[in-house]
Parts: structure tokens; sequence; C-alpha cells
């Protein structure tokens, strides 16, 4: 990535400080200043790309991510959220923690992201890629159990090539949506089977 568009050391900046201190979600969206749309969903769903053992984060960071993207399709300059969302609040020290797990992935992601293939980036392809976008950020929202990871980095990839007009980084998003879509339509087949069989076995 450019400079001017790199995460980590917006990362660092946002997540420095006393462990025990809190970060809000809105002073972490006004700390991003000027950053794109794009740029505020990835650092949003950086959390959900590795599992961390944190409940329900998936909702926590997702549901600011539909508000996110639907002020985006609005065509709003910088999103804004309700009080009672941009005050929710992790801690620092458990955020610093997780940035230094991700720190080598994300080294190795600013290195390899560059303008290429803009045909994947442009016209109805990149309205398209908004879409999906938009229908991967709904999907992580959910609180379906086991069906984080694959939106996450769908949602990730589709950022990157957002802000780089990196085609590559967009074609992994596609492929990324097309699991994501088949292994939650299996966990929505499967899910109520195996609650049927506990009943069952429970009867």
């Amino acid at each position: 990535m450019r400079q001017d568009g790199a995460l980590l050391p917006t990362l660092d900046r946002l997540f420095a400080g006393p462990r025990d201190s809190l970060l809000t979600i809105a002073a972490f969206l006004e700390g991003l200043e000027t950053r794109s749309f794009p740029f505020i969903v990835a650092a949003l769903v950086l959390p959900n790309c590795v599992p961390t053992g944190i409940p329900l984060l998936s909702t926590v960071t997702g549901i600011p991510m539909i508000l996110v993207v639907a002020q985006a399709y609005l065509g709003r300059s910088t999103p804004r959220l309700p009080p009672f969302l941009g005050g929710r609040a992790l801690q620092r020290g458990r955020l610093q923690a997780f940035l230094v797990r991700m720190r080598p992935y994300i080294e190795r992601l600013e290195a390899a992201i560059h303008p290429r293939y803009p045909w994947w980036v442009t016209g109805l392809r990149r309205q398209a890629l908004h879409g999906a976008l938009g229908l991967l950020v709904l999907i992580l929202a959910l609180p379906i159990p086991f069906d984080n990871l694959f939106p996450a980095w769908g949602i990730l990839f589709f950022c990157l090539a957002l802000l780089e007009s990196d085609g590559l980084m967009a074609i992994l998003g596609w492929l990324l949506t097309l699991v994501t879509l088949a292994w939650t339509t299996l966990l929505l087949i499967i899910g109520p089977l195996v609650a049927i069989g506990i009943v069952k076995g429970l009867i």
C-alpha cells in the first residue's frame, strides 16, 4: 500500500495507550480522520480475521460496518454512528495484543497490494463489488456460529481492492464470497438438523 493508505501506522496510533484504557468505536472512527469508507470497514473487520475468543465480536463490529456501508451507499463523505453504538469499547490491551499477532500478516499485505487488473474495480464490476461487500458484511453481523472467518477475509480483500485499485484483491474477494455463500448455506442446513437430533435425544 501507499504510505498515505497504510493500515499499520494508523492502527499503531489508535491502539497506543495504557492497556487498561478503552477505545470506543466512535473514537476509533474519528481517529481515522479523512480515510475512505473501505479503510474504515477494513479496520473494523480485521479483528474477525483471526480467532480472538472475544464473544460476539463479529456482531459488535459487524453492526457498525453495516451502518458505514449504508452511509457510503447514501453518498455521505464521512461515517456517523449513533451514541449507543459509538460508545461501545474494547480494552487497548486486547487490541494491542491482537495487533502483535496480526502485524506480520498486515506487513505482508501492505507489501503485496498495488494497482493491477483495473477492469475488476471499475464500471459495473465495481458496482457489483459494492453489492457483494454489503452482503458479506450482513452475513458477518449475523450471530451464526463458525461463520465469521470466510466473510471477514472476503470483506478485507474487497476493501483492499477498493483502497488500492487492485483487481487481484477483488478476485480473491469474489472467491471468498462464493466460499462464504456455500459455507453459510451448509451451516443453515446442518444447524437445524443438529438441533432436532439433540432434542430427539433428550426426549
